[in-house]
Parts: structure tokens; C-alpha cells; sequence
């Protein structure tokens, strides 16, 4: 395995010396700094004095302060940082429970193995860092938009007396706003990028919602500027999935339900790698479609439970085009339906799954948007 570069802390808190010995051990190896804690009050008194702690790595029973509770208050402390679970817990329900607790996004079930928990901390860092980078461009961007406001003013002063270099600063203005677009394109693609590599089955997945949840929002009706806004925010539905660990995202066969629990995560744990954007359309965009692809127009979804148009019409959009694809493609654990079975199964969805009048628009549409699967086919 290939160090991540730079320098990361990672705090592991368990009551059980053995166990804080094995873990530093074993991270020793490792181009990130180790802290240890042997209680939940320790742990935050130590967190409180660090900084760039990536991980948290925390047992869950522990006596006094649990794991869980633990967790929930180190969210005062370190914001940012990945929360991750151990647990002797033989059932995922309970695991699942203390997970949500506690808000951590991994865990890991004692005994471990060695290379799947170093593999599921280079993720977690992985994580991290995508989010840190995510934080980096959007305080070059509002740096970049106040640089602009105060061009703009010093136009409006100068306006009467110098007419003339009015058209040279405002092409240097649309400059500095593409390159502001080019960023929020780049941290798009490279974030859905990061959780194609997790999803091997994907292939040109997100490659086709993009084109096709575009297309649908075109023949929609939807303004141009919002089909584009759809088209570089769609990628990201299934960013979430790079906190699934892999024996439930890469599992062959049908999920149990304690499994599809932690599967559903994958929209929370999406639209809080992709919060507090409101100012950049397309993390927004992307934010709100992470968490909404999977609510249903009956209700019936997850994880709000809201129907109707109170799902917001680009993850409308993506549920149909991602269902559409799921069905047509080939996955480890199912052969691609012909395209009669995929439209009649989309047909049946009608005002449970999907948006009635939207499903009209793709269903009307279907020669074309087959089209597109053809030429991004994996």
C-alpha cells in the first residue's frame, strides 16, 4: 500500500491497553502521527490540543463515556474530522445504532484484520483530505469574488473619466468568473472520480447519469443554465458510497437488511462531504441530489421520507435516470434486462418511485435516451 502523502494525526481512544498498543503499532508504519487515549474524557481533553486530526478511531464500550457518546462531543471539538467505530457487537443492527450515535460514518468489528483496517483508514484520510481540499477552493473562490467586488467598485468611480478601460476590466471580470466555474468542475469530476474507484462495478456509471439527467432536464423544460448546473452536479450522486466499507458496497449478492441500512448512509454521508455550499451552485446542486436520489414520489424513500415536489426536481431527474441505468447495465450481482423489461419495470414505478409527468417526458423519449447508453456503454 502507498503512504498517503503529507502529514495527518489520527486519534485512537480505547480502554484496553493491548488494544491502543496493537493499533500504534501497526500505524507506526504509516506517514500520519498517532495519539492515544485510554477514556472517552481523555480523549477529548487530548483532541482539544491537536490539530489536523483526520481520523478518530474510538472503541465503543469503554467504561463512563461509551463510544458513542464520546464521538457525538468530539463533533465540538474537531468538526471535520472522520468518526470511526469499534465494536464487538456480533449484529450490524446494533452497530448501526451506535454508528448513528455517535455520527460515525465506518466501522470496524473486532478482531480485525490488519490490511482491511489500514485500507478502510486510507480511505477515511482519503475522505479527509477531499473534504479539506473541498474547504481550500472555496476560500480561493469567495477571496477571488471579493478581489471582483472591489474591481467592481473601482469601475463605478472611474466610469465618467476612463470609458475607455470599462471593456478591458470587464473581459478580466468574465476571466475570474470562468475561472471560478472551472473549479467547481474540477472539484465535481474528481470527487466522483474518487468514488468511482471504490464502486468497480460502476464503469461509465456517472459518466451516463451526467449526459442523461441533462438530457431529461432539457426535454423537462428546465432553463439551460440549470441543465448545466445538473449536468456537473449529477456525478455526484453516489459520493457517499466512499464511506461504505466494501463488504456490503462490493457484495455479490442480495444485501440483509442490518447491510442495506448501512448501504442507505451512503446519501447522508454524500450530502456532509458536500454541506455548506450554498454559494457554489454545483456543490449545492450535487449536495441536495447526494441526499434526495433515493426518496420516492409515494414517500416511501430514504433518508428525509419526503414526497412529491417536496424532492427537489434535479434528484427527481437523477432517481429515473439512475434506476434507467441500473436496469440496462450489468452489475456483479445481475445480468443487464432487456430493454422491454427495464421500461416496463420504470412504467410500474409510476407516483410510487417516480414523478409521474417526468416519467412520461423519459418514457415518450426512451429511443433517445437508449441512444446515449449506447455511446457511453462500458
Amino acid at each position: 500500500m502507498t503512504p498517503l502523502l503529507g502529514a495527518v494525526s489520527v486519534l485512537i481512544v480505547d480502554d484496553e491497553s493491548h488494544v491502543l498498543h496493537s493499533l500504534l503499532r501497526l500505524f507506526r508504519r504509516e506517514s500520519f502521527s498517532v495519539f492515544c487515549a485510554d477514556s472517552g474524557q481523555k480523549g477529548l481533553e487530548m483532541l482539544a490540543g491537536l490539530n489536523n486530526v483526520a481520523l478518530i478511531i474510538s472503541d465503543q464500550r469503554m467504561p463512563g463515556m461509551n463510544g458513542s457518546e464520546f464521538l457525538y462531543k468530539s463533533r465540538a471539538v474537531s468538526l471535520d474530522s472522520i468518526r470511526m467505530l469499534l465494536t464487538g457487537y456480533a449484529d450490524l443492527q446494533n452497530t448501526v445504532t451506535a454508528m448513528n450515535e455517535g455520527g460515525a460514518t465506518r466501522y470496524i468489528a473486532k478482531p480485525w484484520q490488519d490490511a482491511e483496517l489500514l485500507q478502510t483508514v486510507h480511505d477515511s484520510i482519503a475522505i479527509y483530505r477531499l473534504q479539506q481540499e473541498n474547504h481550500h477552493q472555496q476560500e480561493i473562490i469567495k477571496t477571488q469574488n471579493k478581489e471582483l467586488q472591489r474591481w467592481n467598485c473601482n469601475l463605478k468611480e472611474r466610469v465618467l473619466v476612463q470609458t475607455s478601460q470599462i471593456s478591458t476590466q470587464n473581459i478580466a471580470l468574465q476571466e475570474a468568473l470562468g475561472l471560478s466555474r472551472k473549479a467547481e468542475y474540477e472539484i465535481s469530476f474528481r470527487l466522483a472520480r474518487a468514488a468511482e474507484f471504490r464502486d468497480q462495478e460502476t464503469g461509465m456509471h456517472i459518466r451516463r447519469i451526467s449526459v442523461l439527467s441533462k438530457h431529461l432536464a432539457g426535454l423537462a423544460g428546465l432553463p439551460d443554465e440549470h441543465c448545466e448546473t445538473l449536468y456537473l452536479a449529477s456525478p455526484l450522486h453516489d459520493v457517499g458510497k466512499i464511506g461504505i466499507p466494501d463488504r456490503i458496497l462490493l457484495k455479490p449478492g442480495k444485501l440483509d437488511q442490518a447491510e442495506f441500512e448501512i448501504m442507505k448512509m451512503h446519501t447522508t454521508i454524500g450530502s456532509k462531504i458536500l454541506f455548506d455550499a450554498e454559494q457554489y451552485p454545483v456543490i449545492n446542486a450535487a449536495g441536495i441530489i447526494a441526499k434526495q436520489h433515493h426518496e420516492k414520489w409515494d414517500g416511501s424513500g430514504y433518508p428525509l421520507g419526503i414526497k412529491g415536489e417536496e424532492i427537489h426536481i434535479f434528484a427527481r431527474i437523477v432517481s429515473i435516470v439512475d434506476v434507467f441505468d441500473a436496469l440496462s447495465s450489468e452489475r456483479p450481482y445481475k445480468k443487464a434486462f432487456p430493454l422491454d423489461k427495464a421500461i416496463d419495470i420504470m412504467e410500474k414505478g409510476r407516483g410510487t418511485f417516480f414523478d409521474p409527468h417526468l416519467l412520461d417526458i423519459f418514457l415518450s423519449n426512451s429511443e433517445e435516451f437508449v441512444e446515449i447508453m449506447e455511446q457511453l456503454k462500458d
